[in-house]
């Protein structure tokens, strides 16, 4: 499903405008991002959590140089889902 199957379900199921589905949708994702971004992670009861998880520095190797690389501890941006949505997708 793309951002603009999304926004079409959400015209049609709530009889909105397409333009301000994809408004909402796209204020939704600017929100998420920007918490993201200053550390604090969103948590959607019922559905999941979008949350920053933080990978340490590693070893990695180039196999076709036959070299090895140092990747720097960076933090990515995650989303852990509800035990209920999970417990949903298994029926």
């Amino acid at each position: 499903m793309t951002k603009a199957d999304i926004v079409n379900e959400i015209a049609q199921q709530t009889g909105v405008e397409k333009v301000e589905a994809l408004a909402v949708v796209e204020a939704f994702m600017e929100t998420v991002k920007a918490s993201l971004i200053k550390g604090q992670p969103v948590y959607l009861r019922g559905f999941g959590s979008f949350i920053i998880k933080h990978r340490a520095q590693k070893a990695a190797r180039n196999i076709t140089r036959k070299t090895t690389l140092v990747v720097p501890a960076h933090d990515i941006p995650a989303f852990k889902p509800a035990k209920s949505f999970t417990a949903e997708l298994k029926k």
